[in-house]
């Protein structure tokens, strides 16, 4: 009897399945028409997605490229007043990747011209996946910041760039001396040293590399912290 009763129960487990496939198979032969109107809803969606693809979409990054490309073109061209108006209104009118980074490049120009709370309105609308470009522009919102004289903001700025570098070995321990310069200037030595401890930790080269005594600035804060 023992050895009976897997049998049995994979007899049953069969015939569960089974009576599933059968019951399925019997709803589909009973309803043709569900299953018809079924098939043209997945049509119907399926040529909504190609008609945004190639018929929205594709257009309109490519109208949205070759303004940006313009753009890009007054700027080498040293015509920063006609590239800021054209990134601008890249920035306005599309989407995509070229609006997205128009409103990098506006912000920087806009920078430049010390538009700094404008830059900053644009940087806002900026977002970027890659490390480097957006802890940069992470941190140039930070720099706007500075100038504002906003420290707080510069100093969550400077933070979230060194976050999103990633532990970049040429950037982030520079965003890392940009927030302890601003510590400094708040007057708050203690963490402005403890930000020089985490350069020389982390990045014990780097100093060397732009000609920056960090050490000489780390005794500088414990001075001044004591």
């Amino acid at each position: 009897m023992a050895n009976n009763k897997p049998v049995e129960e994979t007899r049953t487990s069969i015939d569960e399945v089974n009576d599933t496939l059968t019951g399925i198979g019997e709803k589909v032969q009973s309803n043709p028409k569900v299953i018809v109107w079924g098939c043209i809803a997945v049509a119907a969606v399926v040529a909504v997605i190609l008609i945004y693809v190639y018929a929205i979409r594709q257009p309109g990054q490519n109208a949205a490229n070759n303004a940006l490309g313009q753009a890009d073109i007054e700027l080498l061209m040293g015509n920063d007043s006609v590239a800021l108006a054209k990134y601008q209104q890249v920035a306005a009118d599309h989407g995509y990747d070229a609006g997205n980074l128009a409103n990098l490049n506006a912000a920087i120009i806009l920078y430049k011209e010390g538009k700094y709370e404008e830059a900053i309105s644009y940087l806002k609308n900026y977002s970027a996946s890659e490390s480097v470009i957006g802890a940069s522009a992470k941190s140039l919102e930070g720099d706007c910041y500075v100038n504002l004289k906003q420290y707080p903001q510069a100093i969550d700025c400077f933070k979230q760039a060194v976050k999103i570098s990633d532990n970049n070995p040429h950037y982030t321990p520079a965003f890392l001396l940009k927030e302890a310069t601003v510590l400094r200037e708040q007057k708050d030595f203690k963490a402005e040293a403890a930000v020089y401890e985490q350069i020389l930790k982390d990045y014990p080269t780097y100093g060397s590399e732009i000609g920056v005594d960090i050490k000489k600035y780390l005794e500088r804060a414990q001075d001044a912290a004591k």
